[in-house]
């Protein structure tokens, strides 16, 4: 048995993470405890004001000022409440120490304005509770952005306007007169800073009003200004000496996984096991620790860093999730964690020694680019290295503006960069044919498509994006694959990976004679989700270069969690993003962003293709 620390076996695992990788303990209590926080965050804020009561007769006999300054905390607690209940349920310790703090407050509020003893008892009992399991709620803080404090600004504006229109109509009988709504509308938005508006109340119910709406205002510009000015942590980052490490690690065991270049995408975060032999790249999105591809380096180092995943998402309390992972990656991630399995698709390979355009088999695509060299248009396919700065810029711009989507896309299987001095052994093939004799030149000059190909070890090249002019012959894409799958063996490479295509063997099944009607009804959704996400065309676009299938699975925890886990592999991959329209964004350079999802990101440019 192997004394490193990477160990597969459970002598070689410390105690502490045999018992994460066991499972998560019951979320009961923090789950409770959230939704008691969210019924009395609701209370707080709605509940009607008791008017028949011992505790409203003694109130009475307090000053106004203390009865405004009770409603304004119980209507500023309760949102806080609702802003914490999430937190809870995830076991946030931050959530936790606020709940404490707040709850008390609330219980005040609940006695001197409300005069609701029922309130004021739970209130007091969630604290108990909260102060009793205090060990359950040790979960980190999350990654954060400053862009929290823009959107932090935005909900809570909004949220402070909705309820202050609710305060300032909560006193019907007091108001003077019969303000319209614009005025209601105006005087919420004087006092949410602070100042008087138009509407007018009787019988000391302005102070009320206006302590609430100033106390709304104030939550919004306090919560707003804490999340602008503290420290700022990213999402994800990898740091020069991370990329340094895993381009060893690359460089080493590369060969294993076709998907393991993209692990040096920038925007990813990396965990890597206690030898350093073996790393697991990441991004957190909405709660979801997604991981994608294998994990990189030794395979006997795997459970290792995989322990290691797992341990910083339950001490962050993050859901684990892994997308694109191999039959071997999920077999041990399975095995390593008690996670589950489901099979997300096909990942087509062609093995560069058995491709060929002869046969019967290849007619279209033997056509196709015969058509197109005729109609003029040559190929080149070079290293990165091999390209001079000015046509290495000249792509860069021209896989900018060709894409095909409004925001970038890409997570899993995608690089994110073309031409970066480090990826020197990169393949670029692009097409190009000369303006006809009269006709004004592109802004490209003679290029018109583009295939970006990065290093699968020492002998295979993974494809990462396709990008074409709008203007050129259909066909660009069949062109450069051809051409490279014919340059491949000049550059040492026996194994070329082309698109992802998901649901692959449910649509194959699905068309074969005697398939159940199950399977049928399976296949006829995906080929109607098709319309929008362009499923079958990829499948039917990759099977024309004869590929061998290798399937590649989605690791998790829960049936439960798929929906969140699809949404969260929705954001990561662009197709969920609060970027600015692109219309709005031109004018101005900047780097190159990251680039699509092999499978998604290309399905506009295979319409035509397929």
């Amino acid at each position: 048995m192997s004394d490193s620390p990477d160990a597969e076996k459970s002598g070689g695992v410390p105690n502490r993470i045999r018992r994460v990788l066991r499972g998560p303990r019951p979320e009961t209590i923090p789950t409770a405890v959230g939704t008691a926080c969210t019924v009395i965050g609701l209370v707080d804020i709605v509940f009607p004001r008791l008017r028949h009561s011992k505790v409203h007769a003694l109130a009475e006999l307090l000053p106004g000022a203390v009865s405004s300054l009770a409603a304004a905390a119980s209507i500023v607690v309760g949102l806080l409440l609702l802003m914490l209940a999430h937190g809870l349920k995830r076991r946030k310790r931050r959530a936790w120490v606020a709940a404490v703090a707040l709850l008390p407050v609330g219980a005040a509020a609940q006695l001197l304005y409300r005069h609701s003893v029922l309130g004021t008892v739970f209130s007091l009992v969630l604290m108990v509770v909260l102060l009793h399991y205090r060990r359950e709620f040790a979960a980190l803080p999350d990654p954060r952005s400053r862009w929290m404090a823009l959107a932090n600004f935005v909900v809570m504006g909004a949220v402070s306007v909705g309820v202050g229109m609710l305060i300032v109509r909560s006193h019907p009988d007091t108001i003077e007169g019969a303000p319209s709504l614009a005025a209601q509308l105006e005087h919420v938005l004087w006092g949410l800073f602070g100042f008087e508006g138009p509407v007018g109340y009787r019988d000391g119910a302005d102070y009320t009003v206006g302590y609430s709406l100033g106390a709304l205002g104030l939550l919004t510009v306090a919560t707003t200004a804490y999340l602008a000015f503290r420290p700022e942590h990213p999402a994800a980052r990898l740091t020069a000496s991370d990329e340094e490490r895993l381009r060893e690690l690359l460089a080493a065991h590369g060969r294993r996984d076709s998907l393991g270049h993209f692990a040096l995408r920038r925007d990813k975060a990396v965990i890597f096991s206690p030898s350093g032999k073996s790393a697991v790249c990441y991004r957190v999105v909405s709660g979801v620790m997604l991981a994608s591809g294998d994990p990189v380096g030794d395979v006997e180092a795997w459970p290792g860093a995989i322990a290691a995943f797992m341990e910083e998402a339950r001490a962050h309390s993050w859901t684990p999730a892994v997308m694109g992972c191999s039959e071997t990656g999920g077999e041990v991630w399975t095995r390593e964690t008690g996670l589950d399995a489901l099979e997300l698709g096909d990942e087509a390979i062609v093995d560069v020694a058995d491709f060929t355009l002869s046969g019967r088999a290849m007619r279209n695509v033997r056509q196709m680019v015969k058509r197109i060299e005729r109609a003029g248009y040559e190929t080149r396919v070079r290293r990165v290295a091999d390209l001079d700065a000015e046509e290495l810029e000249t792509v860069r711009r021209a896989a900018e503006d060709w894409r095909g989507t409004d925001t970038e896309r890409g997570f899993s299987m995608a690089l994110g960069r073309i031409g970066d001095p480090a990826d020197g052994e990169s393949v670029i093939a692009t097409a190009h044919k000369a303006a006809e004799e009269g006709a004004e030149e592109g802004p490209y000059g003679d290029l018109k498509a583009v295939l970006h190909f990065v290093p699968w070890g020492a002998d295979g090249m993974s494809l990462d994006l396709m990008r074409r002019d709008r203007s050129a012959d259909p066909g660009m894409n069949e062109l450069l694959i051809v051409a490279s799958l014919q340059a491949a063996p000049a550059l040492g490479v026996t194994r070329v990976s082309l698109n992802f295509a998901m649901f692959r063997s449910a649509l194959a099944r699905g068309e074969k004679l005697g398939a159940g009607p199950v399977l049928r009804g399976w296949r006829g959704l995906l080929v109607f989700l098709s319309r929008w996400f362009q499923i079958e065309s990829l499948y039917k676009f990759n099977a024309k270069f004869r590929p061998r299938w290798e399937p590649r699975f989605v690791v998790f925890r829960n049936t439960r969690d798929l929906p969140r886990i699809g949404l969260a592999a929705m954001q990561a991959e662009g197709f969920v993003s609060l970027a600015l329209p692109r219309l709005l964004r031109r004018g101005r350079r900047a780097e190159p962003r990251p680039c699509a999802h092999q499978a998604p990101a290309r399905r506009r440019e295979l319409e035509q293709a397929a």
